[in-house]
């Protein structure tokens, strides 16, 4: 049946008054019979942990490895009435120094147990919650630390550091530091010159001593944290998120699960190592509270995180294309290492269970034994107990997501959602093959449609509806904050304009498609969609990210390209061409090479003449966060990689 998964609320409308045309409204078919009343009592994020620790005071609720003669042991926890306690000391020390609803706290480091116990602190108090993070490039922390007008701010260890570098600029707010560990002499004293206070974390834990203080009334529409989003352009944007945004997510992806017989129970266990300064980690962290359920830390280390995952055993796992595609990668290369017989063993047995999914057997009923001869052993290596892999951030690969589909025994679904809407707005369906590449419909908690965008040639009531995805519902933002201007460029009639391009599915799951933004002229005034093309061309083997650039003084795009470390050495063999990586990069032929594989898939996917790739610059080095040419979400910053690539270019010719 058409448009199964979704049911319409409201008809679309054409063009008028100079506004482009809409498409219908659509909801997930879970709520054809309209959204969840709010829980009795349940009124802010504070609540989510109080009733959790009245519910289940004995369920163990953080865990960390302990660390034993230099080596990593097993998982040490803390049960939710021990983290109460300790969050019941910390509130009253934040308030002792002065702090009172509404004051803002910043939070500064990896995941960890301080990190939770801090945010439930100001939960409790009303105290906005202003993560801070790195990642946004140089000076970010100071810029947040200045915008949201930070009192007191908590970091890891060895990011005291870095909080001491925005001195003086920060201190005109700033007045306390805690760290999550110790203070060294020097950091006191340069703290003290500047007139703040710093403390170790077991000093502040007894800062207020017996002084008690009394908790706020906390409501729905209170905010309860100030999330600073990247952005690829400008300064970081405050998204002000309430405490209705969070607790409407977390009933609408709850009945989603129990929708599809995949109910969260207190004895499922998360890994969290997604940063926390991200809505995604933090509203599945709320979500596990809500369950009474564990949460692990990893030990910070993306080398060790497998590890950590093999003595955790987590149920669900969170991840970003990133780690996805390195477990991808991994499991390929054991399975070739594995010699003939086991990896035409493994690729049978791949092709079997494909085959029986692809035609509506579940993942868990396609081919048992396959299960337990060959696939047991990647399930392994996850632990041995996951059962939801859930990607989010940036878009998974095709590829990938099909063969981790097979080979993982779990369910590998898609989501998409922005710090704006308070995360997943879709999230993809548990066995349906169908949805593969694309993000699902809804979840059950927001209304969705598309808005036509007549400059790219998208139109939200063709018969294949694309557009401009725009989002309503209660888990959205509550504005930018002191943005005013930002907030009413994208908030129209209640409705979010997330700048994404989507597709309707014919059963009602959504396929982002472009970005709004990343549009450019040529000379000939052709209109070139960038992301749309960095998308196909990024399904070319030999090619691992590409950058697409153009602009209306050319007649043609140059690329940017990541190769494949791996295929361009295996190229340059089969060809007799020496060199190490590095050189071949620079190697004219290699670049023919490349160019060639490009258009290859360009020729196969029938694109325009002006849409194919004219010229590449190979870049052995990935783009990274370090040169500030993608953002912690794996973007591409399109100006910092202008700047950056034309740079290097004019370098190379003085040279």
């Amino acid at each position: 049946a058409e448009m199964q998964h979704v049911v319409k609320v409201e008809e679309g409308r054409p063009a008028a008054d100079g506004r482009p045309s809409v498409g219908p409204t659509y909801r997930s078919a879970f709520a054809r019979d309209g959204f969840l009343a709010p829980v009795d009592g349940l009124d802010s994020c504070y609540d989510i942990f109080r009733m959790a620790v009245e519910k289940y005071p004995n369920n163990r609720m953080l865990g960390h490895r302990a660390i034993v003669d230099g080596k990593a042991g097993a998982y040490v926890w803390r049960t939710y009435k021990e983290v109460f306690d300790i969050a019941n000391k910390i509130g009253n020390s934040i308030r002792s120094c002065g702090l009172t609803k509404g004051s803002r706290c910043g939070i500064y480091g990896a995941n960890s147990p301080e990190w939770i116990i801090t945010m439930e602190a100001c939960n409790a108090h009303g105290v906005y919650c202003v993560p801070l993070y790195d990642t946004l490039g140089a000076g970010a922390i100071e810029f947040i630390l200045c915008h949201a007008e930070v009192e007191i701010a908590f970091a890891e260890e060895k990011k005291v550091a870095e909080l001491l570098k925005t001195f003086p600029k920060s201190t005109e707010f700033l007045k306390t530091i805690v760290s999550f560990g110790k203070v060294t002499q020097e950091q006191k004293e340069e703290v003290s010159k500047y007139g703040l206070s710093i403390y170790s974390w077991d000093e502040f834990i007894s800062l207020a001593g017996d002084q008690e203080f009394d908790l706020p009334v906390n409501q729905r529409t209170d905010i309860c944290t100030i999330m600073y989003t990247s952005g690829t352009t400008g300064d970081p944007k405050g998204v002000l998120i309430s405490n209705a945004s969070i607790i409407c997510l977390i009933a609408g992806v709850d009945r989603l699960l129990n929708s599809v017989n995949e109910r969260l129970e207190e004895t499922d266990v998360y890994m969290s190592y997604l940063p926390l300064a991200h809505i995604f980690d933090r509203v599945v962290e709320e979500l596990f509270m809500f369950h009474g359920a564990s949460i692990g830390f990893w030990r910070g280390d993306v080398k060790l995180l497998v590890e950590d995952i093999g003595t955790l055993k987590p149920t669900i796992l969170c991840a970003v294309p990133r780690v996805l595609d390195r477990i991808f990668s991994g499991l390929q290369a054991k399975i070739s290492a594995g010699g003939f017989i086991k990896s035409t063993m493994f690729n049978l047995a791949y092709k079997f269970k494909q085959f029986r999914m692809m035609r509506g057997a579940k993942h868990n009923e396609a081919a048992a034994i396959c299960d337990k001869v060959v696939f047991s052993k990647v399930k392994e290596g996850l632990g041995g107990n996951v059962r939801v892999i859930l990607s989010g951030a940036a878009p998974l690969a095709t590829h990938v997501e099909e063969y981790l589909r097979v080979v993982t025994c779990a369910h590998v679904l898609q989501g998409y959602g922005l710090t704006e809407t308070c995360a997943g707005s879709f999230v993809s369906l548990p066995n349906q093959m169908s949805m593969i590449g694309t993000v699902g419909p809804p979840v059950p908690n927001i209304d969705a449609r598309l808005e036509s965008v007549p400059d790219m040639n998208y139109d939200a009531l063709a018969s294949t509806p694309r557009g401009e995805i725009c989002i309503k519902g209660e888990t959205l933002f509550s504005g930018y904050y002191r943005r005013e201007d930002l907030t009413e460029e994208v908030l129209v009639d209640g409705w979010f304009h997330t700048g994404d391009i989507g597709e309707w599915q014919p059963d009602g799951s959504m396929k982002i498609i472009d970005r709004k933004k990343n549009i450019f002229k040529l000379s000939q005034g052709e209109y070139v969609a960038v992301e749309n093309l960095e998308n196909i061309y990024g399904v070319v083997s030999a090619i691992d990210s590409i950058w697409v650039y153009g602009n209306s003084f050319e007649s043609f795009l140059v690329a940017v390209v990541n190769p494949n470390k791996e295929a361009l050495e295996s190229w340059a063999e089969g060809n007799g061409i020496s060199g190490d990586f590095e050189a071949l990069c620079e190697n004219p032929k290699a670049k023919e090479y490349i160019l060639g594989e490009l258009s290859k898939t360009g020729k196969e996917k029938k694109l325009k003449g002006f849409e194919f790739i004219r010229a590449v610059h190979l870049d052995p080095v990935p783009f990274d966060m370090e040169r500030d040419l993608i953002t912690p979400t794996y973007k591409r910053k399109r100006p910092q990689l202008l700047k950056y690539y034309q740079k290097t270019n004019a370098d190379n010719e003085q040279r």
